[in-house]
């Protein structure tokens, strides 16, 4: 039995010794990558590691041993220094004449001659004579004497002792002794030593003699474990311990727990090894061991293959009812013995099931590409169409989509789905019978595929056309054209989003293509839910959009006001991708004067539109007050700042206006002259008569809502035929181009002396915009004209009653002069209550003004800051009623501030004559 018989594991070393299983082991065979030492001294091999480990444990006892010679031979050393240094200092310390010396004057003279003989006779390296506070009388080294030495106090108390010492000036093995006197006092000390130097050089002498000896054991030791090794490695074969368990262990692996059929031949053509598998998938008998491969019963082309010993790769044979891919290799190449490896791999299933997993490959990858390419726009029509490119040709020959008209208009769905619009058709072939894009969808018969898809709520899949009657019924001409031209497949799903139904997406397949399955329907309800949801998405999208337009809209001047100061164009371009809060206005004030707004509201869509509605409107309010600039902008600051609060407040989800810009001028014809406060805001620019472009340098005031900064108001002398532009940031500004190059493209834009407003505005926009903005952008360009001198009129009045009889007449006189004859008590009557109210209650100076445009203006200033107001007198006051006969006479009246004073205004259309209340009349002058 071939495998897992014990016979075949007795054979298996045989067959690795000839060198199948080790090329390197072979004579003259390549040697395997990155193995550079020979197999003799690998250290994997099991002889190879008994030999290092000999040789370590060897190592380590020679060194051992060498070592406790070195310390033993120290520790000796120090010992008989120690008992000499004692010896010959108790001999100096007892010597006749020594306690004498060290009582004398001069110790040192007496005994630094006996201390040096003693030394060179006791072979020690010092003798050292010292008095009781242990300062050196004597010494070797005639520069030490005088200093003290350390550590000889027990000497100094009357003990002897020896000692190892490190110190200065030397380390040595020293013994100090003290000398007594007569009585048994301590006089003196003497210590004597021999230098660690001294002994080192006695252990040197030694250490050769101990090496000599280590190294002879070690070369020994190794001799006779070499050849213990080497008789190892044969009988191993240069296996490790690890190589060998690992060997039997893969064999039994190979034999038994392998998938994959393995079958080794010998050069003999007879089967060496074959693992359970290779018996299963070739159902070799018993004793196919003892056979050749010719008599295995295989199939001619694989026993072909085996008895040509040639590589093969992955080549797919039959055998029976099954397909094996075998792949065959020979062994010699690799350092074996004639003879081959070959492997068998089943392949019957792994056929049928990579065909499936190419196929549901090939629908994840279009699921990820619909999730890509369906939906980059919020575009309905253009998501209806993304739908049916994607899905043609890979999952149909034709794809159709159909949406209600409602879902096409941005509205909400209506419940009548059977009357849909064809809004997209892709298809891989021309001269389909389908209908085309933009026709008219009706699902009349109720069991039509389409109509039972809306009823179910899910898609059906129609495999085969020709024998689907129901499909028929709707359109039989269009349903015998269709199967006519090949078309003979069909699955149709409902479009729903929030489970309702905007649409009806179908899908075709013509002659070329197999009838849908039921795993497309899966597919394609995926497609169809996938575009349902951005369809929705851009449904809402553009309902949304195009309600925050028409509130945008509806918000803005649908056109400027009359007037005669300034000659008027103007441009709003909303944004691309969502509605702005950019605004602007034009406010006509008393006196012929006029306002000129522009605004930005920071961020897009609803909120920015109405806020920016808020802004307008309380613009319109203020400049109703006649306010200057700053005071405007000062006011419509705290307005912002308590939006802003009260938004806090309410924890609401909208964003703040803080950040809002504003630029507000106002334009005097009379003067000519320009007044103008800026919030946060671009400056405008200014073209004289002549073309020359400038952004004057209009003192800039933090963004509305930030507070704590005063508005500063600016001041410009136009000259008549002067443009003034004014423009939002959203002109010169995007991605593409930075403030200061949006300046200078704006300034080439502007240089024409001889355009018009109107032909001004159209410049700007081609040349700063050839295409839809990212951002709102509000133009406002405004040609200057001044009040012909000859229609203003101006008196100087003294503060005196009687003055305003004669004034009268001057203005009566100009009037004349105007042709305004039919004018002229109205303007009196009205003149002399203004010019006296001024004289009584007012201050000087009192000055009168009157301008002829296309209505009548009667000016009368002083230098109060009282305002006059209008009230209902009672019977038994002697006034008040001036301000109540001047309302009724005049079309318009107010009043408005200057730097100094107030100006009191009366406004009368011409050719007119006004006709006051005469009961209300006649009731003031009642009394």
């Amino acid at each position: 039995m071939i495998g897992p018989s014990r016979r075949s594991r007795r054979r298996a070393a045989p067959f690795g010794e000839a060198g199948s299983f080790d090329s390197s082991r072979r004579p003259g065979a390549r040697p395997s990558p990155g193995r550079h030492l020979s197999p003799s001294l690998s250290v994997r091999t099991l002889a190879a590691q008994v030999f290092l480990l000999q040789i370590v444990i060897m190592l380590v006892l020679v060194v051992v041993a060498v070592t406790a010679l070195v310390v033993q031979g120290r520790y000796g050393a120090e010992q008989g220094a120690a008992n000499r240094s004692l010896a010959a200092a108790v001999a100096f310390a007892d010597a006749p004449g020594t306690a004498a010396a060290l009582q004398s004057p001069d110790p040192t003279a007496r005994l630094q001659a006996a201390a040096e003989a003693t030394r060179r006779g006791s072979g020690v390296d010092f003798v050292t004579v010292l008095d009781k506070q242990g300062v050196r009388l004597t010494d070797p080294r005639p520069e030490l004497i005088g200093t003290r030495s350390e550590g000889v106090s027990r000497a100094a108390g009357g003990e002897a002792f020896t000692e190892t010492f490190h110190g200065e000036p030397t380390d040595a093995v020293r013994a100090v002794v003290p000398v007594r006197d007569g009585s048994g006092r301590v006089v003196g000390m003497v210590s004597v030593g021999i230098q660690f130097d001294t002994l080192g050089q006695v252990l040197n002498q030694q250490l050769p003699m101990m090496l000599a000896a280590a190294a002879g054991a070690l070369t020994l030791a190794t001799i006779g474990t070499a050849l213990v090794s080497r008789r190892l490695r044969r009988q191993t074969h240069g296996l490790g311990p690890a190589e060998m368990t690992r060997m039997f262990e893969h064999h039994d692996a190979v034999l038994h727990a392998v998938r994959e059929g393995v079958l080794i031949v010998g050069g003999d053509g007879r089967p060496m090894l074959a693992n359970d598998e290779a018996r299963r998938l070739l159902d070799l008998p018993e004793d196919a061991d003892r056979r050749t491969v010719t008599d295995l019963g295989l199939s001619p082309r694989l026993t072909r293959l085996l008895v040509s010993a040639e590589p093969v790769s992955d080549e797919v044979i039959p055998a029976g009812e099954r397909l094996l891919a075998v792949n065959i290799r020979l062994t010699e190449p690799y350092g074996g013995a004639p003879g081959l490896v070959a492997t068998f791999r089943d392949t019957t299933e792994l056929r049928a099931l990579s065909g499936q997993a190419e196929v549901a490959q090939g629908r994840l990858t279009l699921l990820y590409e619909a999730g890509v390419r369906i939906g980059t726009t919020l575009d309905i029509r253009r998501t209806a169409e993304e739908l049916a490119e994607v899905a043609v040709p890979r999952m149909a020959d034709f794809v159709t989509v159909e949406l209600l008209d409602s879902v096409l208009r941005g509205e909400e769905p209506t419940g009548a789905v059977r009357r849909m619009r064809r809004t997209a058709l892709s298809e891989a072939q021309s001269g389909h019978p389908l209908q085309p894009v933009g026709d008219l969808i009706q699902f009349v018969v109720a069991d039509t595929p389409m109509v039972a898809a809306l009823h179910r709520g899910k898609a059906v899949r129609v495999a085969d056309l020709h024998g689907a009657q129901d499909w028929r019924a709707q359109d039989p001409e269009g349903a015998r054209q269709a199967l006519d031209y090949g078309i003979h497949s069909l699955i149709t799903v409902p479009l729903r989003a929030r489970d309702v139904v905007l649409g009806m997406v179908n899908f075709w397949r013509g002659a070329d293509s197999p009838p849908f399955e039921e795993e497309d329907v899966a597919v394609a309800e995926e497609l169809v839910a996938r575009a349902a949801v951005a369809i929705d998405n851009a449904r809402r999208y553009a309902r949304e959009h195009a309600m925050a337009v028409t509130l945008q809209r509806s918000l803005l001047p649908q056109d400027v006001p009359d007037q005669d100061a300034l000659e008027i164009a103007w441009r709003y371009l909303p944004a691309q991708a969502a509605v702005g809060g950019d605004w602007f206005d034009v406010i006509p004030l008393p006196g012929f004067r006029v306002a000129l707004v522009v605004g930005d509201i920071v961020g897009h869509g609803l909120h920015a539109a109405v806020t920016m509605g808020r802004l307008r409107t309380a613009v319109l309010n203020f400049s109703s007050l006649d306010l200057s600039p700053d005071e405007l902008l000062g006011h419509l600051d705290e307005m912002v700042t308590l939006l802003d609060t009260q938004m806090s407040s309410a924890h609401s989800d909208a964003a703040p206006v803080t950040g809002a810009t504003c630029l507000y001028a106002i334009y005097d014809p009379v003067g000519g002259h320009c007044t103008l406060s800026r919030a946060g805001h671009v400056a405008p620019a200014v073209i004289d008569p002549d073309g020359k472009v400038t952004f004057p340098d209009i003192p800039q005031s933090p963004p509305l809502g930030v507070g704590g900064h005063p508005f500063e108001a600016g001041r410009l002398e136009l000259p008549e035929g002067s443009r003034l532009v004014l423009f939002t940031d959203g002109l010169i500004e995007d991605r593409r181009r930075d403030v200061d190059e949006g300046l200078r493209m704006l300034r080439s834009a502007l240089a024409d002396p001889d355009r018009t407003p109107e032909e001004t505005c159209h410049a700007v926009m081609e040349r700063m915009l050839p295409g839809h903005p990212t951002d709102d952008v509000a133009l406002l360009v405004a040609r200057t004209r001044l009040l012909d001198a000859s229609r203003v009129a101006a008196w100087d009045v003294p503060c005196d009653v009687m003055a305003v009889s004669q004034v009268r007449t001057e203005v009566s006189r100009r009037l004349d002069e105007w042709g305004l004859e039919e004018s002229s008590f109205t303007t009196e009557l009205i003149l002399s209550e203004l010019l006296t109210n001024a004289i009584r209650y007012g201050a000087p100076p009192v000055h009168v003004r009157m301008l002829l445009g296309r209505t009548l203006v009667l000016e009368v200033s002083d230098g109060s800051n009282t305002s006059p107001r209008l009230r209902r007198a009672a019977t038994t006051d002697e006034g008040g009623r001036g301000l109540f006969l001047v309302s009724q006479f005049a079309d318009r009246w107010g009043t408005r501030y200057a730097t100094r004073g107030k100006v009191i205004w009366a406004e009368q259309t011409l050719g007119r004559t006004p006709e006051p209340d005469a009961i209300s009349l006649i009731d003031e002058l009642a009394w």
